[in-house]
């Protein structure tokens, strides 16, 4: 607080919010700092493949992720395998891009890989996609056939 030792003789109450701007912009930074270092996520390592397109943003998709222990996950929050459907269904009700976009490690068993996307389809969820990394290498870019 600080004080108007002249004049009338009366106290100014002002509130000093120098501090509180300094301590704030510093949160600020730090956050800043720090948001990129976080994963986004679930961690898999995706199979490769030769003809994949580019990979979509799924920041603000609903993303269904199998681990190598055949755990499910729904945008990074692990799930049972009996609530894996109604937590998908949560998730696609206020989206007007309706598709599941299906991250399988790629030593995953296939049958978890293949359950997810049944219990989907009987679930009536069509639009599914899957994730994969684009194959290195020197055949990477050719198309079986296509006499490349």
């Amino acid at each position: 607080m600080a004080m108007n030792l002249g004049g009338k003789g009366g106290v100014k109450s002002d509130i000093n919010v120098t501090p509180l701007v300094d301590v704030m912009l510093v949160l600020l930074i730090i956050m800043m700092l720090i948001a990129p270092m976080l994963q986004q996520g679930v961690a898999v390592t995706l199979p490769e493949a030769g003809n994949t397109g580019e990979k979509p943003d799924t920041q603000d998709q609903t993303v269904v992720a199998v681990d190598s222990r055949g755990k499910f996950y729904v945008n990074a929050l692990p799930v049972t395998p009996e609530d894996l459907i109604p937590r998908v269904q949560r998730a696609l009700e206020d989206k007007k891009e309706k598709i599941v976009y299906l991250k399988g490690d790629k030593d995953a068993k296939y049958a978890a890989i293949m359950d997810a996307m049944d219990a989907m389809r009987k679930a009536q969820i069509e639009n599914i996609a899957l994730i994969t990394e684009r194959k290195q290498g020197a055949d990477a870019g050719k198309t079986p056939g296509k006499g490349q």
